[in-house]
């Protein structure tokens, strides 16, 4: 039993100790301001997780996955094109994620989720 009590022991001091160390590197980080004056002028580099993403094309890239899967109605001389047409980036933006009760891959919605991230993004900009 000791070894077992033991044993949690030295795992639960691992666990802390790791995290310990992950937050030290994020310390570093917080000592920044005080350097600003030595590269002011140079211009401040996005962090990785801001990175832009690769623009997403609604005619080559999300349309032919609406095509595929909602074809003919949503598209000309279907039934619903008049009040959803889906050759429009305007439709789809309107819709957002409600377009996903029909297409369920994740391979299909990536696209489409990054194409919908990227219009809310210019839209920010215009007021």
């Amino acid at each position: 039993m000791h070894h077992v009590m033991r044993l949690c022991v030295l795992l639960l001091a691992l666990a802390l100790t790791a995290g310990y160390e992950a937050c030290s590197r994020v310390m570093p980080d917080a000592a920044a301001p005080a350097l600003s004056g030595v590269g002011a002028h140079e211009p401040a580099k996005p962090a990785p997780s801001e990175t832009p993403r690769p623009r997403v094309d609604f005619d080559t890239q999300v349309r032919p996955i609406l095509a595929s899967r909602c074809t003919p109605c949503h598209f000309e001389g279907g039934t619903m094109y008049k009040r959803l047409p889906f050759d429009r980036p305007e439709t789809i933006k309107t819709l957002g994620t409600k377009l996903f009760t029909r297409i369920k891959d994740e391979e299909e919605q990536r696209p489409i989720r990054d194409f919908l991230a990227q219009q809310a993004e210019q839209g920010q900009g215009h007021p």
